[in-house]
């Protein structure tokens, strides 16, 4: 069956073929093909920067149209119940074997991305990644989920998780309202394995113990923010990117550590959904994303994680907190990059947590 958007596609460039043939006589040059790419992601995470819109477009002639999610389980129903419709997906390292096994999505031909070779080797042949011999997603950025403290309480920089049980900051801390990271944070702190905890009932106790010292939860990067602002929080679990571009754009006196412990770490990769109506456009997006040139812009733009390319590093300035603590060799050694958990953790996790909530509403 012939879809229309081919159709339009089709015309499109035959009406293209005949401009450039009329224009390439006077100016040397040979025009590009007006397109689109749709691509699937969260609202604000990187693809959807305007400075890259712009940029792309004018490089290629391809528009990119974005559609979101809200969580990973989105992901998979929407790719389910619109075959052929999506060209990029952003997800996360631990959900793309979920994908390979699903038939969702395709395997990666490198050797059409001229960036492949900059991306920093454990990012790129990540297993999580790299399945049966082949690619299936694309290394592009990633961060932590780690602790951040107030620069005007601590004049030096906590070392430990047990930071957020110590009663001298009792009152004093910014929790995220998250079962994951409340489960897997506990674990680091007491020693355990944070994707296959060994003692569940260590943990039951441990975030109990967390009730005197907790002042908020927070949802979101606005919540926190105000939180933060109001002078609320000494101590918070909290985004290290999101903590950089609170820094540059509020001001914020805030700063993060990577505990002894360890923090928790995220991977996102660029996959091609199977049968992608426009599979050149995809793979020119991904190579624009993975490219020191789009990562400088995020950058300049504010809340940018980590790139996976090497060289675009390379080109983050001495004042980022990103290469003075999240990306120096020391610190990398201690973060714990989330792994897949299964549906039956996912909900003992969310049944801890909200059993730990109701303990403190007591």
């Amino acid at each position: 069956m012939v879809r229309w958007r081919d159709c339009q596609s089709r015309l499109a460039g035959m009406a293209l073929g005949l401009a450039v043939l009329g224009l390439t006589g006077l100016s040397g040059s040979v025009a590009v093909q007006a397109d689109e790419i749709h691509v699937l992601n969260w609202k604000g995470w990187g693809t959807d920067e305007a400075f890259a819109l712009e940029a792309f477009e004018k490089q290629t002639g391809t528009k990119v149209v974005h559609d979101y999610i809200t969580s990973y389980p989105e992901v998979f129903s929407k790719l389910q119940t619109n075959p052929g419709y999506y060209d990029v997906v952003v997800l996360n390292a631990a959900f793309v074997g979920k994908a390979v096994e699903e038939g969702l999505i395709e395997p990666i031909d490198t050797s059409k991305l001229s960036n492949f070779a900059d991306l920093y080797p454990d990012m790129r042949d990540a297993p999580a990644l790299n399945i049966d011999g082949k690619v299936y997603g694309v290394a592009w950025i990633w961060g932590g989920t780690s602790v951040t403290y107030d620069t005007t309480v601590f004049t030096t920089p906590p070392t430990s998780l047990e930071v957020l049980w110590d009663p001298k900051h009792a009152g004093r801390v910014c929790w995220r309202d998250d079962p994951e990271d409340s489960v897997r944070f506990t674990a680091l702190a007491l020693g355990q394995n944070p994707d296959k905890p060994s003692d569940m009932d260590a943990i039951r106790e441990k975030l109990r113990a967390l009730k005197a010292q907790i002042k908020s939860f927070w949802k979101s990067e606005d919540e926190w923010r105000k939180l933060v602002a109001a002078k609320e929080c000494d101590l918070s679990i909290f985004w290290t990117s999101s903590a950089e571009k609170a820094v540059i754009e509020d001001k914020l006196p805030v700063s993060y550590i990577v505990a002894k412990e360890g923090a928790i770490g995220f991977r996102d990769g660029l996959v091609v959904p199977k049968d992608a109506p426009n599979e050149k456009g995809a793979y020119a997006f991904i190579n624009y994303l993975i490219s020191p040139e789009f990562y400088a812009g995020w950058v300049k733009a504010g809340g940018a994680p980590v790139s996976a390319n090497a060289k675009a590093l390379e080109g983050l300035p001495a004042s980022s907190l990103t290469r003075q603590v999240l990306s120096t060799p020391e610190n990398l050694k201690r973060i714990n990059f989330k792994g897949p958990i299964s549906d039956e953790q996912r909900q003992d996790y969310l049944d801890l947590w909200q059993e730990t909530k109701a303990y403190f509403a007591q």
